[in-house]
């Protein structure tokens, strides 16, 4: 059974006052493998990489990066590709790439053993909607991100509420959203969370807390609460300072020197 979000807040894992989620994908694989590939092939070796960080860092929530291993798929996949590529209709290779069995039993193998080994409670982050299509509306060949409107992060939303379905056996206690792709500034259109109805119905029937990662932080759907993104200069200077909010969440840079790393999370208490 899942831990609440809530929870979490209340009573940290980590014995810290305010909660801390950790985006340590690049870091890790700097650190920890020295640069080498990520073991996404290897579920059983991926949840060891992964846990070696979980342990250095003592993150508050296990924050896996499903689009990260979905591009993985991809760029080792050329049949995927090829699928994803049959028809130029706008959402057609983001539904293809959603529907393939062979690599949402992959996800869900990795996903699967992470939430077995690991200490602290599930957290997914998947790309949003509207982000996923433009990747792979252009990949495939299909057409530009100039395409796209927000009135296709409906149809995308609801591609991806079908693929979520494939998990509901998982603890999950929180699926971030990552619309960090969107905004004038990226070509894409920005989207109001609320557009992503199908993926809200889904979380509420699974009780898994919907948030929405954004460049600042988090934004919890149906809350006051918030998560601040801490700068990652923070993770370079012993001098900088940790900002204030609800709960903080962290993308610690790959190039932060790890002993500078730790003393700066052995300050957020």
């Amino acid at each position: 059974m899942a831990t609440e979000f809530a929870s979490v807040l209340s009573a940290p894992p980590s014995g810290r006052h305010r909660c801390l989620v950790i985006d340590h994908q690049r870091y890790a694989q700097a650190v920890i493998l020295r640069n080498r590939p990520v073991p996404w092939h290897d579920a059983v070796a991926y949840a060891n990489f992964f846990n070696q960080a979980q342990d250095l860092l003592k993150p508050d929530f296990t924050l896996f990066d499903i689009g990260a291993m979905y591009e993985f798929l991809i760029d080792s996949d050329e049949t995927l590709v090829k699928a994803m590529s049959a028809r130029s209709r706008t959402g057609y290779a983001l539904k293809t790439l959603l529907q393939d069995e062979d690599a949402a039993a992959r996800v869900r193998d990795v996903v699967s053993v992470l939430s077995q080994t690991a200490a602290a409670p599930l957290a997914l982050r998947v790309p949003s909607p509207l982000g996923w299509l433009a990747r792979t509306h252009v990949l495939s060949g299909a057409g530009s991100v100039h395409d796209l409107t927000a009135d296709h992060a409906e149809n995308s939303s609801m591609y991806m509420a079908d693929w979520l379905r494939r998990l509901s056996e998982l603890p999950v206690s929180l699926l971030l959203l990552d619309t960090r792709g969107e905004g004038s500034e990226h070509q894409l259109p920005t989207v109001d969370l609320a557009a992503y109805t199908p993926i809200a119905n889904v979380t509420d029937h699974y009780r898994w807390t919907l948030g929405e990662r954004t460049h600042d932080g988090v934004r919890i759907a149906g809350s006051s609460l918030t998560g601040v993104a801490i700068p990652q200069d923070y993770w370079r200077d012993e001098s900088a300072t940790a900002p204030a909010g609800d709960f903080l969440i962290a993308d610690i840079p790959p190039d932060a020197v790890p002993e500078t790393v730790l003393a700066q999370l052995a300050r957020l208490t």
